[in-house]
């Protein structure tokens, strides 16, 4: 016998966490820039069959945190890209970094293996299980806790410690440019709620080949045709361009800006100024006394325009070393009848002496007045702020985004009224990733704006975002504006639909009118309620069968 394969038969442990581990990997390449949405469903019904077949409940989620190492490793690699930029610590930390954050993403499929076996064990009827076969009832009483306890881990996942919401299970199931995929159910479930049932598809053809082995003669293929009517269902939507999305015209008018900054290039002092020349060329009006917003990324303006700070951090950063002229010459690039939203930095001062700093949106008119401001809520942990700083710090670490002040965050999402160009919500690069925390409850708005710096993340992460932030637009029912500094910068309208965009990597502009809002959705109305009401109902089904099988036995 190979020796490897006698190793693995001696010990089942060792053979689980490596086809749990490798479940996971497959499963990751469903994410962008791959879409191999099939292998995400093939990983995740590895697991479940691992977790079916599982001794204990210890090995139940050795099984799914296995499954998670692997998974978030592969998915979340672009953040080893951002060690590159930072000198003051080694690239090669990088890819440890993302390692090590696996080990703890990696807890929650593992919490959520171990609550769908707690389930399937109180099945009086295992004695299938117990030869690692459960029959086709306890496999159903398992998928749909899966699904639930899925569904509450990725609810989890997105706030506790602050949160890492990156690629829930359910923006796999998000189409091409033109298709929102199975995604068109997240305006009733949410992406969580969607997750759940991706969990659930991937659970069908093992459940198939379970009923399979009870029939007789050729009733038992029979039972592989609903399997393939669901693939071949699934298949449609996410190659198809989508039949019922709108596809209408809004009536503000706006110029989108991708410069193509590179990560390089962006912090040093002496490329603020080309920096400018290149937003401000793509910026001109196309006509004489055109009104229209225009959207320039996060991180694409060096000059600080804000009043009241110390005169020497003018001259070092700020055109003519005066805010005002600084704002001036913004309003004579943008025209006289336009407004502009672009990222800044604003710092929080105290006895004269900067303490911290805000990632900001400010918004600047055609006069160069500046109207009002949003500031980023939901920061980066040891991105934008170094948590337990007092302890990392003398260890020689520090934060990803060059500087020594942390910065501090905002309020959370607020609703600005611009008049002509519509209300505006900002979400500021990370924030967007965040189902049901992207609009302010108050007063909803006509569309979302979302500058984003991801030239720092590689190839990986720009395409993981943009998923994100369409399944946000199809959530909420509203227009999302994506510029970024290097892409990729996008149009998206209220059914997640990319109208246009700019390739990664490539500078230009987007011109044309914002699309309109959808009515509030049921997700905007609700919220998470809805992926937990769901959960909700999983949990209720899985021990309802239970509680039946019982009173059959």
């Amino acid at each position: 016998m190979n020796p490897v394969l006698d190793i693995l038969k001696r010990r089942p442990r060792l053979a689980t966490g490596l086809a749990a581990i490798l479940a996971g990997t497959i499963a990751a390449c469903g994410f962008q820039p791959l879409a191999l949405w099939p292998l995400t469903l093939f990983g995740v019904a590895v697991l479940v069959e691992l977790v079916a077949r599982a001794p204990g409940g210890r090995s139940a989620f050795f099984a799914g945190w296995c499954f998670g190492l692997g998974h978030f490793t592969l998915g979340d690699n672009w953040i080893a890209t951002a060690f590159t930029y930072q000198a003051s610590m080694p690239g090669w930390l990088g890819m440890i970094a993302v390692f090590l954050l696996s080990l703890y993403l990696a807890i929650y499929p593992g919490l959520a293996a171990l609550a769908a076996w707690l389930v399937m064990r109180l099945d009086p009827r295992h004695e299938g299980h117990r030869e690692g076969w459960p029959d086709a009832g306890a496999f159903l009483l398992l998928s749909l806790a899966f699904a639930a306890a899925w569904i509450v881990s990725e609810w989890l996942r997105s706030w506790v410690f602050t949160g890492f919401a990156w690629n829930p299970l359910g923006v796999t199931l998000l189409g091409g440019y033109e298709s929102r995929g199975l995604a068109m159910a997240a305006p009733w479930v949410g992406t969580y709620g969607l997750s759940g049932i991706a969990t659930l598809i991937a659970c069908v053809p093992a459940l198939l080949w379970r009923l399979s082995r009870n029939a007789g003669g050729g009733l038992r293929w029979a039972w592989a045709l609903p399997g393939m009517a669901l693939f071949a269902g699934l298949v449609a939507l996410m190659a198809l361009p989508d039949p019922w999305a709108q596809r209408t015209e809004g009536a503000v008018r706006f110029t989108l800006v991708q410069p193509d900054i590179r990560q390089e290039f962006i912090d040093d002092p002496r490329q603020y100024e080309a920096n400018f020349v290149k937003l401000a060329r793509l910026s001109l009006p196309r006509s004489p006394g055109e009104t229209r917003v225009v959207f320039w990324p996060e991180s694409g303006l060096g000059d600080y325009i804000r009043d009241g700070y110390p005169p020497f951090l003018y001259r070092m950063y700020t055109y003519a070393g005066d805010p005002v002229l600084a704002r001036e010459r913004i309003g004579r690039v943008i025209g006289p009848y336009a407004v502009l939203m672009t990222g800044a930095v604003d710092l929080v001062l105290k006895d004269g002496e900067g303490i911290a700093a805000r990632n900001s949106v400010s918004m600047i008119d055609g006069n160069g007045n500046l109207l009002s401001s949003y500031s980023k809520a939901h920061l980066v942990p040891y991105g934008e702020y170094l948590a337990l700083r007092w302890l990392l710090e003398p260890l020689g670490a520090t934060r990803l985004v060059p500087g020594a002040m942390d910065f501090w965050p905002g309020p959370g999402p607020r609703t600005f009224d611009l008049g002509r160009w519509g209300k505006v919500g900002v979400q500021i690069c990370y924030e967007i990733i965040f189902s049901g925390q992207v609009t302010d409850p108050r007063v909803r708005p006509d569309y979302i704006f979302n500058p984003s710096n991801d030239g720092w993340f590689g190839s990986w992460g720009p395409p993981q975002h943009l998923a994100q932030a369409r399944l946000r637009a199809i959530e909420e029912g509203l227009p999302v504006m994506r510029s970024t500094t290097t892409g990729i910068s996008a149009v998206i309208d209220a059914d997640g639909l990319v109208r246009a965009h700019v390739p990664w990597h490539q500078a230009g502009r987007l011109d044309g009118r914002i699309p309109p809002p959808h009515e509030p959705t049921p997700f905007a109305i609700f919220g998470n309620l809805l992926p937990l009401a769901l959960a909700g109902a999983f949990w209720t089904l899985a021990l309802s069968g239970v509680a039946l099988r019982r009173r059959r036995r």
